[in-house]
């Protein structure tokens, strides 16, 4: 047997002893990060970064302890947060007073709360990438205090007349951002103050897939053709913002992406998350190899047959495109695998594999979820590990009433 499936073992043993131990059984799915892999990985994340610092991206995480836990991390700052209802809400609890909103937002009842505090104001910075957005706000105001604003400027691929990458802001010439730039930064109540540009074709497509060498080939090249032609234009623009702006900062890149991008002397931060808790969509990337940290236990109910059991629950199918990448991973112990027929369901999710001849009703299967963070919208509670203990039982956000 591999040192990955001693270890795949080992957890199962970990995680299953952990949650024994508790007073009562919790309901399933259980959902469980161990600290001492969360913490690795933002150590590495830190290290990558090469003392530009780290912004944590809280959709990617969407657990206040956790966000909390990495802030307190030497070489992370600030928070990516992904609605203004949410920067609010964090900026309230005291999580964080630097939060960046990564999307644009139209939430007229938010953006009229933000307005209404000199405090959040200054504290949380909006992007925008349209005159629209601007609009927005000014009809949401419940005051005059100035809001910060970052210009979200497309850092997509183009070539062969093809666009490759997040279809996010239609900013991409650097008269488009500069004609922009100057809008803002003559209409009251605005104030300018940086930029965001998310590589996301670089920084979340795995580039090392097993069984994929030439698809894999094809995108590390793709990604070094986006760098290329990306770091020249963040050089363009940057240039042309100098006449019009100081910025305070210029954020950028992902989890799987941050030594490419912190390699850009534009750039002055980078955002992470998945890199924490490390989710199935991240475990090819060639440039980093970090440790999965989060989890989700499903009970054996039955055994339909000799090879095949069901567990209850399981169909946390993460977003994106339709395929096996976005289903979940039977990772605890190893040696189970999803039927193609039935796949991961609402109510039940049959596994085969030679591991399932030996468990039994009442075992615990530890899945892997596909992406980061989406994983807790279906709990109210995270249970933090560390070894084979439960150090704490602490919300998510659904376990603190909110959906953003």
């Amino acid at each position: 047997m591999t040192d990955a499936l001693v270890e795949r073992n080992r957890l199962a043993s970990r995680l299953g002893a952990a949650v024994a131990a508790l007073p009562e059984a919790p309901a399933t799915p259980v959902a469980v990060v161990d600290l001492d892999a969360f913490d690795a990985n933002a150590g590495d994340l830190v290290r990558r970064a090469g003392g530009k610092p780290v912004r944590v991206a809280s959709k990617s995480l969407r657990v206040p302890a956790l966000l909390g836990r990495a802030l307190a991390t030497k070489g992370f700052a600030g928070v990516l947060a992904y609605t203004v209802a949410e920067a609010l809400w964090l900026h309230e609890q005291g999580i964080s007073d630097d939060i960046l909103v990564a999307y644009p937002s139209v939430d007229t009842t938010a953006l009229a709360r933000l307005t209404a505090s000199a405090d959040a104001a200054s504290a949380i910075t909006l992007v925008v990438d349209d005159v629209a957005h601007l609009d927005v706000v000014d009809a949401a105001r419940a005051s005059a205090v100035p809001v910060r604003v970052a210009l979200d400027v497309d850092a997509g691929l183009r070539v062969a007349g093809q666009h490759v990458g997040p279809k996010r802001s239609p900013l991409h010439e650097v008269d488009d951002v500069l004609r922009l730039a100057r809008t803002v930064e003559g209409r009251d109540g605005f104030r300018l103050v940086g930029v965001m540009t998310y590589e996301g074709q670089v920084a979340g497509v795995p580039d090392d897939v097993p069984g994929q060498r030439a698809r894999s080939l094809v995108v590390r090249r793709l990604k070094r053709a986006s760098m290329t032609q990306l770091q020249a234009r963040r050089r363009a623009i940057a240039d042309a913002l100098a006449d019009v702006v100081e910025l305070e900062l210029w954020n950028a890149g992902g989890s799987g992406s941050v030594e490419e991008t912190v390699a850009d002397p534009v750039v002055t931060e980078v955002a992470a998350g998945s890199g924490l808790l490390v989710p199935g969509l991240f475990d090819h990337f060639l440039s980093f190899r970090p440790q999965p940290a989060a989890f989700f236990g499903l009970r054996v109910t039955r055994r339909p047959s000799r090879d095949v059991v069901t567990v209850h629950g399981g169909g946390l199918v993460a977003s994106g495109p339709p395929g096996p990448d976005r289903w979940p991973v039977p990772w605890a112990p190893p040696g189970l695998r999803l039927t193609a027929l039935e796949g991961a369901g609402e109510v039940q999710t049959p596994l085969t594999g030679d591991r399932a001849r030996t468990l039994e009703v009442g075992d615990l299967v530890w899945f892997r979820h596909a992406k980061s963070g989406e994983l807790f919208e279906h709990v109210r509670e995270v249970h933090l590990v560390r070894g084979d203990a439960v150090t704490e039982v602490v919300p998510s956000y659904r376990g603190c009433g909110l959906a953003f």
